[in-house]
């Protein structure tokens, strides 16, 4: 069913964008929550009439996006997490946690304009904010261990223990073969020695 939306729906579209939805989420969830109505022929008379009488307004709220915009260009984050020994995070980093990074930049942005696929490992990601319908902002995304050195001192510790015992083994593979060949000469003093051929 076609909807025109009354706010914007991030990842759906934005304010006066008609929109396609399954019906089920259109009459269960938007429409009942006040996002949206349903676009009759009436309704997008309507809504284009608006759009032409707002024309200026509408202009207006795109150039503040982009004046907005323009303060996050060139921005990078860096995000420490926890992270356990085979990399993977203990939880998440996602649109809050960029959020609060920005906030201790002193740039204040509401979470629920930022879209990030939720990283669960260290790596490089991408967090777009989007400040209008066609003004948008990609922010690159560096998750990084927060423990690296307690993990760094962990991975040492399991490789001496590794080393230890790969050098016990060898020792005791050293004493089986010493004891092996010991038992062999053992074996051959205790054999009687044979008798030579009686002469004719």
């Amino acid at each position: 069913m076609e909807i025109i939306l009354k706010e914007d729906i991030i990842g759906l579209g934005f304010k006066n964008d008609i929109v396609n939805v399954k019906s089920g989420y259109g009459r269960n969830y938007i429409i009942p929550q006040g996002k949206g109505v349903i676009a009759s022929p009436m309704a997008k008379k309507i809504l284009a009439e608006n759009l032409k009488q707002q024309a200026h307004k509408l202009a207006a709220q795109k150039a503040a996006a982009e004046e907005k915009a323009a303060v996050l260009n060139g921005v990078a984050l860096e995000i420490a997490a926890k992270v356990s020994a085979t990399g993977q995070l203990y939880g998440s980093v996602g649109a809050a946690q960029v959020a609060e990074e920005l906030a201790k930049l002193g740039k204040e942005v509401d979470r629920k304009i930022i879209t990030m696929k939720d990283a669960k490992k260290i790596g490089d990601y991408v967090a777009t904010v989007h400040f209008h319908k066609e003004v948008m902002v990609e922010i690159p995304v560096k998750v990084v261990a927060e423990n690296a050195a307690e993990l760094k001192a962990a991975a040492e510790a399991e490789e001496a223990i590794r080393a230890a015992a790969d050098a016990k083994a060898a020792a005791a593979e050293a004493a089986a073969e010493v004891a092996d060949e010991a038992e062999v000469l053992e074996a051959l003093d205790a054999a009687p020695a044979e008798k030579a051929p009686e002469q004719l």
